[in-house]
């Protein structure tokens, strides 16, 4: 019998952890209408904590993917869920709209930056020479199976008792992933004297230590200002702006809110987001594998495409008051929810090559982190001056028609090798 390659067991590792971090980050938005009765806070206050969340741990991504490389992967992702364990300790506590600010803005934002940006490719590019789109899209759809799992359970919690029972159930699945990852975790083939999946040779992808700047700030700084001039970067930043506007910023934090306004329980569209989950995970694992086989920029056209027609169409389906419209949209959204990422990745990853292209792709994602703090943000300022979110969604999915524009004008080839970028 054929030993099972140690690169599958560190998938499902990662796997779990960025589910636990997805289900974190992905709660806020069940979380928005307790935190509005129990404290009295505002829609507007209590979404721009959500959305400086989002905001961190986009922008932190690149100095994230700098970390790793100078200090360790397993370090970080153990220091990363650390900081979310404390982030959900302290919420439990919390009583002013500044403890909201601190511990969901800035460190369950940063503590869920690494889990949700660069994670995904470091993972893929250090354990994966063969599968390696099919290991992104594995690892991208994880965040979704977190939803799947998870979040009715919490939505029903918070509906039946309250929504500090629901935090507390979420911490323990933090410190559960620590446990797993301290035995566990590898911090490279290398480490433990194998090659990558697929590879020849014990090799490792990692930057050479007397090629690396040491100072995190510098080398994430110093690689952006690299990207500046490609083309490539500009359009892939500013299509996943768009991306994370449409999906995280939007869905991720309004979408409960926006369906109980009218008449859906929250458990009905807590369970609508999971639904989403099923068919994001079967559509993003599919990326993953078409992205190895396809022109990455088609594919880009098309989940952008899609994704700006289904968001026009939720609220027909909501001002229909159908539930059979909703599942319809739920299926459609779902099955491109975060489709995005293996292509983007890719493309990086071929314009930028394999060294620079986690910390390039880290700074792709923090557009994609700006867009999704616009839309949890700007959502509840609509909802606020409207009394309605349609408007936002709207807008979004013509926002996603004029992003699947952007990415097909993309160059296909750059001429670069695979492991070079410009100096």
């Amino acid at each position: 019998m054929k030993k099972l390659h140690y690169s599958w067991v560190i998938l499902c590792l990662i796997f779990f952890s960025i589910i636990v971090a997805g289900i974190i980050r992905s709660s806020a938005g069940v979380f928005v209408i307790p935190f509005e009765n129990d404290f009295d806070w505002n829609r507007s206050t209590i979404t721009f904590a959500f959305g400086l969340s989002l905001l961190m741990y986009g922008l932190l991504g690149p100095f994230m993917g700098a970390l790793v490389q100078i200090i360790g992967l397993k370090k970080m992702i153990l220091l990363s869920m650390g900081t979310l364990m404390t982030g959900l300790f302290f919420s439990l506590f919390m009583k002013e709209t500044w403890h909201l600010v601190i511990l969901w803005g800035i460190l369950i934002g940063g503590g869920s930056s690494l889990f949700l940006t660069v994670l995904s490719p470091i993972i893929a590019n250090r354990w994966f020479v063969k599968r390696r789109g099919l290991a992104v899209g594995v690892l991208t759809a994880s965040t979704a199976t977190g939803q799947l799992l998870l979040l009715p359970v919490v939505a029903y919690i918070v509906e039946k008792s309250n929504w500090r029972i629901s935090l507390s159930l979420i911490l323990m699945l933090s410190i559960l992933t620590i446990i797993l990852i301290t035995f566990f975790m590898k911090e490279s083939p290398k480490s433990i004297g194998i090659s990558p999946y697929g590879g020849a040779t014990v090799h490792s992808t990692e930057l050479e230590n007397n090629q690396m700047d040491r100072n995190p700030f510098r080398l994430a700084i110093s690689v952006l200002f690299d990207a500046f001039s490609y083309k490539e970067f500009w359009l892939l930043a500013g299509s996943f702006f768009v991306c994370g506007l449409s999906t995280s910023g939007l869905i991720g934090t309004h979408f409960v809110s926006y369906c109980i306004g009218f008449g859906f329980a929250a458990v009905t569209a807590a369970s609508m987001l999971s639904f989403m989950g099923i068919f994001d995970l079967v559509g993003t694992t599919l990326s993953g594998w078409l992205s190895d086989r396809f022109d990455n920029r088609w594919l880009l056209f098309w989940y952008y495409t899609l994704r700006g027609i289904s968001l026009v169409f939720l609220p027909i389906a909501l001002f229909e008051g159908s539930f059979t419209l909703l599942i319809i949209f739920a299926i459609f959204y779902g099955l491109d929810w975060i489709a995005t990422v293996p292509p983007t990745i890719n493309i990086a990853r071929n314009v930028f090559g394999l060294e620079k292209s986690v910390i390039i792709y880290g700074w792709i994602f923090a557009a994609h982190q700006i867009g999704a703090a616009v839309a949890a943000f700007g959502g509840g300022v609509i909802f606020e001056h409207y009394y309605s979110y349609t408007s936002a969604f709207v807008g979004a999915g013509i926002l996603c028609l004029f992003a699947s524009l952007c990415v097909i004008v993309i160059r296909k080839k750059h001429g670069k090798t695979e492991n070079t970028i410009a100096k």
